[in-house]
């Protein structure tokens, strides 16, 4: 049985424009699995579904004619008489593959639902050729409330504080603990012993650096990234000294700049800019550092406890919208704020100076609202947990 993703329902709404749908994310976070959904769950019969890692189904698209291209489809059992809905899986396979999109909704009103691993390639394919005729959607691994229901566990998450006694955290916990150690990723998430999931974990990051990293990646020393992906782990929360790791890596700014960019550009990391207020612009340029998966932050590196649990709270809060930070030069700072109104303290266990700290600085920045994340058990008005974002 497939288990549903919460995006699905967005995607679902923009099913019938003719637009075409791109679902992009981190290798391992189930696009495929969800693109087998929409195909199942698409009422016409009128559809296709081509893998494109399968070389063979990439030779339909090396056609210089695009109307041979059509005749490809038309034996594959489209009819272009009705709407057709053509579904590709992997489309960063085909480099020229937007042009192929763009012909065939311009002048045949395909629909297409596609897929595709690394953004750093599909922006730069994607975003001047099929300008205003796609929607673009990102998958990441689980959130918490995604993880209880793949764990099909019957327990409900109260969305008020008050509704959460000691004896409901403490029924929580243990499954939460659970998600910040082993992460979301499904394929781990749904194995039932910690050394499966350890395996899987390491089958995500050797897939993650084979695929994008050699394969996509190009790069002249591939041990050097690997060392950046590394050093940067150690760095988790942090801000980024360019400076600093270049020298480390012994490589280039503008090179260190290239490689953190393809790292985000396919969903490894994920850098936070400062939230600034004019007088601070001394720290615009350091951004904060954080990995897509907690789960595999722990599995490749030792990480203390409280850093795996706010990387954690970043994985929920950045599928809510734009994350910054804010940091003075010496003392208030904020680990996230959250389309630039909430503001959110990371305490594994916060104290009431930690709270007053908080609405100090969201008064002094104009934010509408804050709130401490807490993963222990304590009562406050203004303290929230983990497992509820």
């Amino acid at each position: 049985m497939i288990k549903p993703r919460l995006i699905f329902n967005e995607i679902e709404q923009y099913l019938d424009s003719p637009e075409a749908i791109i679902i992009t994310g981190m290798r391992r976070t189930g696009k495929t699995t969800l693109l087998n959904l929409i195909f199942e769950k698409m009422p016409s019969k009128n559809k296709i579904l081509l893998d494109l890692e399968n070389p063979l189904n990439r030779k339909y698209f090396e056609e210089e004619n695009y109307e041979r291209i059509k005749v490809s489809f038309e034996m594959l059992g489209i009819d272009f008489s009705h709407k057709p809905f053509i579904f590709l899986d992997e489309i960063q396979f085909v480099k020229y593959l937007p042009s192929v999109v763009k012909y065939f909704i311009d002048h045949y009103g395909v629909k297409f639902v596609l897929t595709g691993s690394a953004s750093f390639y599909m922006k730069n394919l994607f975003t001047e050729s099929l300008a205003g005729r796609k929607f673009i959607f990102q998958l990441f691994p689980l959130t918490f409330s995604e993880f209880l229901l793949f764990k099909e566990s019957s327990l409900k998450i109260p969305s008020d504080i008050s509704g959460i006694t000691k004896a409901n955290h403490e029924a929580i916990s243990p499954l939460y603990e659970e998600y910040i150690l082993y992460g979301g990723f499904p394929g781990v998430v749904l194995k039932t012993n910690v050394e499966e999931k350890r395996r899987a974990l390491e089958e995500i990051f050797t897939s993650f650096f084979q695929q994008e990293v050699l394969q996509l990646g190009d790069f002249r020393k591939n041990e050097v990234i690997r060392d950046l992906i590394l050093l940067l782990i150690q760095r988790l929360g942090s801000k980024v000294d360019i400076q600093k790791i270049s020298k480390e890596l012994g490589i280039g700014r503008p090179t260190l700049y290239n490689y953190i960019a393809f790292l985000e550009g396919t969903f490894f990391i994920k850098t936070l800019k400062p939230f600034t207020k004019g007088k601070d612009s001394e720290i615009r340029k350091m951004p904060k550092v954080y990995i897509c998966d907690s789960g595999l932050a722990n599995h490749l590196a030792k990480l203390d406890s409280g850093l795996l649990f706010e990387n954690s709270v970043f994985q929920n809060l950045r599928q809510k919208g734009e994350l910054n930070y804010f940091q003075k030069k010496r003392g208030s700072e904020i680990d996230f704020i959250l389309n630039k109104e909430i503001a959110y303290e990371v305490k594994a266990t916060p104290h009431l100076p930690d709270v007053k700290k908080l609405e100090r600085v969201s008064s002094e920045l104009n934010l509408r609202k804050f709130q401490v994340v807490s993963k222990s058990y304590v009562v406050h008005d203004n303290i929230i947990y983990g497992f509820m974002l």
